[in-house]
């Protein structure tokens, strides 16, 4: 397939917007609708709540805006071969009332769709339909998404294998790798935050779905770690993105700007790992036999401390000093506070959660410090993979947390903040388990941060900034059990009570306490 745009083998009733088609080097305004949009909006607003890694659920879409669409493969009318469209559409939603019923202040998230284009589906993608639109260029025509189809997911790997650029969209390749032609492709069905193919037991595309201008961690992390010569993680291959320069871009949550003028990251291509398991399946196998995870933790310990030090070489480091250790714990405050006021059972807590986060601001007042450097940003025992031939623990899914804003993500934090997440999936794991209040979540803290200690400083040493950053994270799991999945509350609800009564000097010397970890079962493998 060439860099140019596909020449059309026959053509759908109507073209499509001008931008879909032309290879441009920067686009300069938003691309002519031809009706599009308005076809497809009936369409897309009762697809999109549907789908897992929609991120605004329980708020009305109340409209769409097109920002680009650009035909990958147009769709011959009367035969079998289908077409590929791909969109980056706003959805326009209400948002939550403020403190105090305030009034909502409304979203404008920008997601990454892939539609197909068929006169008549196949009866094997009947699931992955979508609808016909009533008007406009695919008007009649069949749309269902594209992923679930090998022929279009195969049409996305040729344009990575091929570097070049359509419309908006660019595609990358990192120099001297070479992409094999022909790898079958596998939609993986574990759907999170965004959407993943394999290739051929060779590599996995991680396709992003909520999206927004600026470099996505999990394409510029990896990449600066090869550059140190980390080997604990996974080096793109191959990723594409949108250049908007130019157009309007989407805004990022709760009012905080974005990164005008960079460009989207959209995909990236990694090599990917047959035969490992994640560090979940691994620690349920454990509990399911009453198995000792020790020497696996202090393992792991040792391979996330091996990924800071690499993280910290390659990428500016800053302190924390009095104003940034006070707005960390400000930050924190206001993450309580709207916790609680979305979930009743947290309120009795949250007097003596605040008192984790102002030990922290004090001791800024008092002249403490300490380094922040670029993190994992959402680590936990499903983000680790271990392969079965030789035992090596590699790091995975360095995307932060995608419901935080992309400025938020990218910002330098104390390493605490990784460390306090995979210490709690001990605990969610001990939970699922069935070994919650059994010494085996304690072991496998201990032995993290045992292992840990053989590269960097034992994180058990800072007791209070490893508290606050635990309760940060029990305060998020909270939310998002509460509105995601109810039976599992319990679970951070331990934590909670737990940490609102943990003395701050305990932890040095016993480790943090038992308490619920931000981690969502994934039975993929993710790298």
């Amino acid at each position: 397939m060439s860099d140019a745009a596909p020449s059309r083998r026959g053509a759908p009733p109507g073209p499509l917007p001008s931008a879909a088609r032309a290879t441009a080097a920067r686009p300069a305004a938003p691309p002519a609708d031809g009706g599009l949009l308005g076809s497809l909006a009936p369409l897309l607003s009762e697809w999109l709540p549907r789908q897992r890694w929609f991120a605004g659920k329980g708020r009305p879409i109340t409209g769409f805006t097109l920002v680009a669409a650009t035909e990958l493969l147009p769709a011959p009318t009367g035969g079998t071969a289908p077409g590929l469209v791909h969109l980056l559409i706003r959805a326009q939603q209400l948002g939550s009332p403020g403190p105090g019923g305030a009034p909502a202040r409304g979203t404008d998230d920008c997601y990454q769709l892939l539609l197909g284009v068929q006169d008549v589906l196949p009866p094997q993608l009947a699931p992955a339909l979508i609808g016909r639109p009533a008007g406009g260029p695919l008007h009649g025509r069949v749309l269902y998404e594209a992923l679930a189809d090998p022929r279009l997911a195969a049409v996305v790997l040729e344009r990575l294998r091929l570097p070049g650029r359509l419309g908006p969209l660019r595609f990358a390749r990192e120099e001297g790798t070479v992409i094999a032609a022909g790898l079958a492709p596998r939609l993986l069905g574990a759907e999170q935050s965004n959407s993943s193919i394999v290739y051929g037991e060779t590599y996995i595309l991680k396709l992003f779905r909520r999206v927004c201008p600026g470099t996505n961690p999990d394409l510029e992390l990896p990449r600066a770690l090869a550059g140190a010569g980390c080997r604990r993680v996974p080096t793109p291959a191959a990723w594409f993105e949108a250049d908007l320069t130019g157009l309007p871009g989407p805004t990022e949550p709760a009012g905080l700007s974005h990164a005008a003028g960079e460009p989207m990251t959209l995909g990236v291509l990694q090599p990917f790992l047959p035969g490992s398991a994640d560090g979940w399946q691994l620690a349920l196998g454990a509990l399911a036999v009453r198995a000792d995870f020790t020497a696996s933790a202090r393992a792991l310990g040792h391979a996330t401390a091996e990924v800071h030090g690499a993280l910290a070489e390659a990428l500016p480091t800053v302190v924390l000093r009095r104003p940034q250790l006070e707005r960390l714990a400000g930050a924190m405050t206001q993450r309580l506070d709207a916790a609680a006021d979305a979930v009743p059972a947290l309120r009795p807590y949250r007097a003596a959660l605040r008192g984790a986060y102002e030990e922290l601001a004090e001791l800024g007042r008092a002249g403490r410090t300490w380094s922040a450097q670029r993190i994992h940003g959402d680590l936990h025992l499903g983000q680790a993979l271990r392969t079965a031939s030789d035992g090596r623990w590699s790091l995975i899914d360095f995307e932060g947390e995608p419901a935080r804003p992309l400025a938020e993500r990218r910002r330098p934090q104390p390493v605490a903040r990784d460390i306090a997440g995979m210490l709690r999936s001990f605990d969610y794991a001990a939970a699922v388990g069935r070994a919650a209040g059994t010494a085996w979540s304690d072991r496998a803290r201990a032995a993290f941060c045992e292992g840990y200690a053989t590269v960097h400083d034992d994180p058990r040493e800072e007791p209070r900034l490893l508290r606050a950053h635990e309760t940060d994270k029990a305060v998020y799991e909270v939310l998002y059990e509460a509105r995601h999945r109810p039976d599992w509350l319990p679970v951070p609800m331990a934590a909670i009570r737990r940490l609102a009564e943990l003395p701050a000097e305990d932890g040095a010397h016993t480790g943090p306490p038992p308490g619920g970890g931000d981690l969502r079962p994934d039975p993929r493998n993710p790298v």
